[in-house]
This record gives structure tokens, C-alpha cells and sequence, in this order.
């Protein structure tokens, strides 16, 4: 079923109400859960696809870092305890073919991913030995039911059917507030300012509000002590960061009063610093844990309709929990960027129906803000191209490839 209307609300960029925008960076605890869960699944996808030619089901969405024990002090410090991750899911790792039971190595692949995203992550962990980080995997075969609906999806050129009765959403374009937001976190974990910052750590949380043109941003970073010999030091690579941000900030937002503090916890006076030794949080007690951070937009909008799924590990084969998240967001870039200035946004809502087929949803739901004096009609064909073209069994597939290559922001 689909449904286009004209959405009774204005448009982000003209509400009254405060706008609130979080990024939690790539080295946060909760993204570190989401990549190497994402990381998993891609691994699984491919051994499978590589050895037995078709995908086998899976869903390894649950992981958890728990934090460690650390001292640093200014040039460096002591681990006492190292972080610990788990990965937590189900995976089928038996396979009958050609009348010979075959195993699939699913620990050594989902242990192999996760070194493999923890090391690319963090400039400043040793993934080598335990000392920084102990890895560890729980994952099992699924259960019959699941595994059942799957195995008549997982066909390369088969639509897939659904794994669950559960819904997606996505929205368009990035207001402003949210632009800043990604693009800071984006370029303080660069390589280009890593380079002119190192004691900056990649564990980085961007928070931002706006009321009318008033942005301010609040960023919390993990500073590496090994980089900073005194609290001087400590300053000025926090004012270098700063800097940075506002000179982001009038090239993207030019139109807005923007502010900029960062790790206001700090006590200056009495060095009370966010200082680590690793570049992340993680190593003196904060978790991590799949799904609590950025949505599969790269952000966490309380002012937007938002889906609480957890879409990093779910497989990318039949799992509308994970599709349909990804697919909803593309659906409305789409349409905003085919409206050519006369879609101001556009929202999108996918509900699926287990058993379904994913090109088929239950529901599909599209909200749009036309520009002044633009007629209706017009945009609502647009969006329903998009829709019917997004939704093909050729898009789907397709869907999955870029998934399985890592080609799609999912956190």
C-alpha cells in the first residue's frame, strides 16, 4: 500500500522548537560496537557466498564492549586492565553439500572482523597482544524458524521475503544543524587533521543545538595523553580543535551564529581532563554496546522521526530491520534531489509483513513539504517513481551487494 501526502508540519530549518542533533564518532564505544557487528556480517556474507556460491543466514547484531582500567597522565600513563569485546549473535556454521558436511569457521571470521575494525579504528590501541583490548565471540546457529523463512530468500536473483514484521525510516535532506554535526565528527577523525592533531583520539561525541540561528556546539574528546607533556599542551590542542570546528562551520553553515565548546567537563585548575592513553573512553570503564549510537543516517535526531532498530550485523539478505532503515533514507535523498528544489523534504515510512516480499511493504508511507506554489501533483509522481524504482527486485539486490561490500553508511 502507498501512500503520498502533503505533511502537515514545516520544515526543520523554520520550526520553533529547540533543534537537537548528537554524532557519536567512529571511536566512540557504541559505533566501535556498530562497525565491528556490520564488519561480522559482511565477513559471513562473504565466506559464505565465496565457498558455497549463496548466503546463509545470520544476524550477529549484539555485541558489547566493556570498558576497562586506565591511569594515563600527561606523556603517558598505565593500562591496568584492557577493554573486553564481545560479539553475540547466530550464524550457521554447518553446511551439507555434496553429500559432505562442511564447517564454516564462523569465530576466526567474526574475531579476524572485529581486530581487523578496532585496529583501523584507533591509532594508538595495540590489537597485537591483549594489553589494550581481549576479543571474544558467542555466536550460534539460528532458529528454525528464522533460518526457514530465509532459506527461501536467499536466492542471488529470488526477491527476498521478510525476516520480521517491522518498520524503516528515513528523511531528507540534512538540515544544517545536522550537516555540522556529521561533517565536524568527520573531520576531526580525518587523516588530514589527525596529522596537525595527534593528541586528539578518534573516541569523539558531537552534540548540537539550534534555536533560530544560534548554533552551539559541544564536543566531547578523548584527548592521548602520550602526545601532551602539561596542561598547557592540553589547552592548546583543545583551542586547535576549536578553531577548527568554527572555520568547518563558516564554510558549511555560513548563514548561522555558530559557538563552539569542547570537553567542558574539564577543571583546568585542578587537571581534571578527559586524558586517555588509547584515544578512547573505553579504556578507563565506559561501554559499548550495538544500537545505541547514530542511526543508520550517521546521526541520532530526537526532532525526527526516528526507528530505535539496530541495523549494524543483521544480515543484509531478508532483514527489513536493517533494510528497510537503509532503503527508507534512500528513497527520500531521491526524491529530494529528483524534486529540483521544489521538495523542500521528504519522509519516508516502510512497514513490513513477515513472509512478505522486501519489494512489497505492508505499508509504504511518504510525507512531503512542497516549495511555495509548486503543485502537488508533480511532486507526488516523482515521489511515487522513486518508490516503485527503489523498490525493485533489481534495487534490492543491488541494495545487498553495496551493503556486503561496505558501500552504505549504516552507523
Amino acid at each position: 500500500m502507498l501512500k503520498i501526502d502533503h505533511a502537515k508540519f514545516d520544515p526543520i530549518e523554520k520550526s520553533n522548537f529547540p533543534e537537537i542533533v548528537e554524532r557519536k564518532g567512529v571511536g566512540h564505544p557504541d559505533s566501535v560496537c556498530d562497525a565491528t557487528a556490520d564488519a561480522c556480517s559482511r565477513a559471513l556474507c562473504k565466506y559464505y557466498f565465496e565457498n558455497f556460491g549463496r548466503y546463509y543466514h545470520h544476524n550477529v547484531d549484539k555485541a558489547a564492549l566493556v570498558g576497562g582500567i586506565s591511569k594515563p597522565k600527561y606523556g603517558g600513563g598505565l593500562i591496568i586492565e584492557p577493554e573486553y569485546f564481545l560479539i553475540v549473535g547466530r550464524a550457521i556454521n554447518q553446511i551439507f553439500k555434496d553429500n559432505k558436511l562442511e564447517y564454516v569457521p564462523v569465530a576466526t571470521l567474526c574475531l579476524d572482523a572485529c581486530r581487523q575494525v578496532v585496529g583501523d579504528t584507533f591509532r594508538n590501541i595495540d590489537i597485537s597482544s591483549d594489553q589494550h583490548i581481549q576479543f571474544d565471540y558467542a555466536v550460534r546457529p539460528g532458529s528454525i524458524d528464522l533460518t526457514g523463512v530465509f532459506e527461501e530468500s536467499d536466492a542471488i536473483e529470488s526477491v527476498p521475503l521478510a525476516n520480521d514484521t517491522s518498520f524503516g525510516v528515513g528523511f531528507a535532506p540534512y538540515s544544517d544543524v545536522e550537516k555540522i554535526a556529521l561533517e565536524t565528527e568527520r573531520m576531526l577523525n580525518s587523516d588530514q587533521f589527525k596529522s596537525k592533531c595527534p593528541a586528539s583520539g578518534e573516541d569523539i561525541k558531537v552534540m548540537v543545538q539550534r534555536v533560530d540561528k544560534d548554533v552551539d556546539i559541544t564536543i566531547c574528546g578523548a584527548m592521548v595523553s602520550k602526545y601532551i607533556k602539561d596542561r598547557s599542551e592540553y589547552v592548546n590542542y583543545i583551542e586547535q580543535m576549536k578553531d577548527a570546528v568554527l572555520d568547518l562551520a563558516t564554510k558549511i553553515i555560513p548563514e548561522k551564529n555558530c559557538s563552539c565548546a569542547i570537553n567542558v567537563g574539564d577543571v583546568i585548575e585542578k587537571d581534571i581532563v578527559f586524558l586517555t592513553i588509547t584515544g578512547t573512553s573505553a579504556e578507563a570503564g565506559d561501554d559499548g554496546q550495538v544500537g545505541r549510537g547514530n542511526r543508520s543516517n550517521g546521526l541520532i535526531t530526537p526532532c525526527r522521526t526516528m526507528s530505535l532498530e539496530a541495523v549494524c550485523g543483521k544480515n543484509p539478505i531478508n532483514h527489513v530491520g536493517k533494510i528497510y532503515n537503509i532503503l527508507s533514507t534512500n528513497i527520500a535523498r531521491e526524491i529530494y534531489t529528483r524534486g529540483n528544489g521544489d521538495i523542500l523534504e521528504a519522509h519516508v515510512k516502510l512497514l513490513s509483513q513477515i513472509g512478505r516480499p522486501i519489494t512489497d511493504p505492508w505499508v509504504t508511507s511518504i510525507s512531503l513539504i512542497p516549495s511555495d506554489n509548486v503543485n502537488f501533483s508533480s511532486i507526488q509522481k516523482i515521489a511515487t517513481e522513486v518508490a516503485e524504482e527503489k523498490l525493485s527486485k533489481e534495487n534490492i539486490i543491488n541494495l545487498r551487494e553495496r551493503l556486503i561490500a561496505g558501500k552504505e553508511q549504516v552507523f
